[in-house]
């Protein structure tokens, strides 16, 4: 009775606050006011719930404004504000052990049927997400534009994976490109040398901006010095608005197109498999996630789960409660993880995003930074992301498929570059990237030194006439200063160890440990 005379008074006293509660609902304040009253415990009641309501309006339309005016589409300021609200209400995202319980089966790629519908290519784009600087290598371009494999880049190789498609089945198979702020341009201006997919004028979908919210107040952070750095990427679960609030996923499925796959533009093992795509259609899923066994080496990202009544979810490291960390990491509980290789219904997302206000319901993930990265003083904010594959949660009946490693050959770091440039990675006919023979299915692990080799140009310096031969090698650990002399070839395990300040040169047949 107190709290619906409370919200009668306050939506007379003030249009803003009024406007708020319609658009948070009742049943939603009602929960967050308990909460703040069980902690503050105010003597005024009504007063104290008056500015509540109206620090809650007046915050939450100086986003609204901010994202206003920088055009950004009703659909992201809607999944934003969502994720906001969680923020405010005082959800951290985390998902605990207790609410959860392992996947134990899944089928396998291997174990489908061979038969194959090659008619369904006319019905489905391939989509590659290229929002991603690269900024912990060291890079201040798209990642995307990383020389791979002599002087092609991850983008030639993934505009060469497409054109062999078309050209193999003899269809205009669409193809896009989720940018960022950050990567567009670069990226077009690459493409220049690809005419047939430049020309496409729905080639491009430009990821959103998301503004960053002060830690002290829960308002949008000012830097006046440097207002670019008042925003920051939503992750890419804005894939879902974006398509959305841009209108491509209408125009989309006014062309006749019916299924999306997607990922990583660091992932060349991520190509279009028929097979997949076959499966996926008859299975009449909204969505489809491809998830791979964790090894050891997989303990520490997220992993595939489901809720108390069977329904898969995804449960990302930042979701995890500290004291959950050992089920987190026991791989032989939770035993698959995500590749963000994801198929998509696009009719039954549309249906999806018209039940949710033009947005997919998704965890908010919340990211502690400072305002100003490359200064550790400046203000501290929260970057409120969200994950695509999360949405395995909110699109009920969605299925996962095991797939071998082969397709999921993510570039995180300077060693994983590394690997990809040396000979224990193989270029196939159809421009992907996979192991080769000669290691036997299971690729090198290798360990640079991250105090010197961080960083791309760093890295490069280790290796001035190329990366040496690893296809025999089992794993390379590398630290201090070292320089590889063309045609070294390493085997089984090695471990390089300078412990001076000057590069040492590493040449010939190394199949034991060097230290210098």
């Amino acid at each position: 009775i107190f709290f619906r005379t409370a919200i009668s008074f306050s939506m007379s006293v003030d249009p803003n606050v009024k406007n708020y509660i319609l658009d948070v609902g009742m049943a939603q304040l009602f929960d967050e006011m308990a909460a703040a009253i069980l902690r503050d415990r105010p003597r005024d009641l009504k007063g104290y719930l008056l500015e509540w309501l109206k620090k809650g309006a007046g915050a939450k339309e100086d986003f609204r404004r901010k994202m206003q005016q920088e055009k950004l589409s009703e659909a992201f300021i809607a999944a934003f504000l969502q994720s906001y609200a969680d923020l405010v209400e005082g959800k951290t995202g985390m998902i605990p052990e207790s609410t959860i319980t392992p996947v134990k089966s899944l089928p396998h790629l291997e174990s489908l049927s061979s038969s194959v519908d090659s008619a369904l290519l006319g019905k489905t784009v391939v989509l590659k997400l290229n929002g991603g600087l690269g900024t912990s290598m060291g890079l201040e371009k798209a990642k995307s534009l990383l020389p791979v494999k002599g002087n092609d880049t991850f983008l030639d190789f993934i505009a060469k994976q497409i054109m062999h498609l078309r050209e193999e089945h003899k269809a205009p198979l669409k193809f896009m490109l989720m940018n960022s702020f950050s990567t567009s341009d670069d990226t077009k201006s690459y493409l220049s040398k690809y005419p047939d997919l430049l020309k496409d004028p729905e080639l491009e979908l430009l990821q959103h901006k998301a503004p960053k919210v002060a830690v002290d107040n829960l308002e949008p952070v000012s830097w006046p010095k440097a207002p670019d750095q008042e925003w920051c990427p939503p992750g890419h679960g804005d894939l879902y608005a974006a398509l959305s609030g841009s209108g491509k996923l209408d125009a989309l499925l006014r062309q006749g197109f019916k299924y999306m796959f997607i990922s990583n533009s660091d992932n060349l093992g991520a190509t279009l498999d028929l097979k997949i795509l076959t499966f996926f259609a008859q299975s009449k899923a909204p969505m489809m996630m491809e998830v791979c066994e964790r090894t050891e080496s997989d303990k520490k990202g997220g992993h595939l789960a489901q809720d108390k009544d069977g329904n898969l979810l995804l449960r990302e490291s930042a979701q995890c409660p500290k004291e959950d960390e050992g089920a987190f990491q026991d791989i032989t509980k939770h035993q698959f993880f995500n590749t963000n290789n994801l198929w998509l219904d696009l009719e039954q997302l549309k249906e999806a995003l018209n039940r949710n206000g033009g947005y997919i319901p998704l965890p908010m993930i919340r990211n502690s930074k400072t305002v100003d990265p490359r200064d550790g003083n400046s203000t501290k904010v929260y970057q409120l992301e969200t994950a695509m594959g999360a949405a395995i949660a909110s699109l009920r009946g969605s299925k996962a498929l095991i797939v071998p490693r082969q397709r999921f050959a993510p570039v995180k770091t300077c060693s994983d570059l590394f690997v990809l440039r040396s000979d224990a990675f193989a270029v196939t006919p159809d421009w992907r990237l996979e192991l080769a023979p000669a290691c036997n299915g299971k690729g090198p692990v290798v360990d640079l030194d991250t105090k010197l080799y961080k960083l791309v140009d760093k890295m490069e310096s280790l290796t001035p006439d190329g990366v040496p031969s690893l296809v025999k090698c089992s794993r390379l650990t590398v630290k201090g200063p070292v320089v590889f002399a063309k045609g070294t070839t390493l085997s089984g395990e090695v471990q390089i160890v300078n412990k001076g300040s000057s590069p040492q040169t590493v040449s010939g047949m190394v199949d034991k440990a060097v230290e210098f």
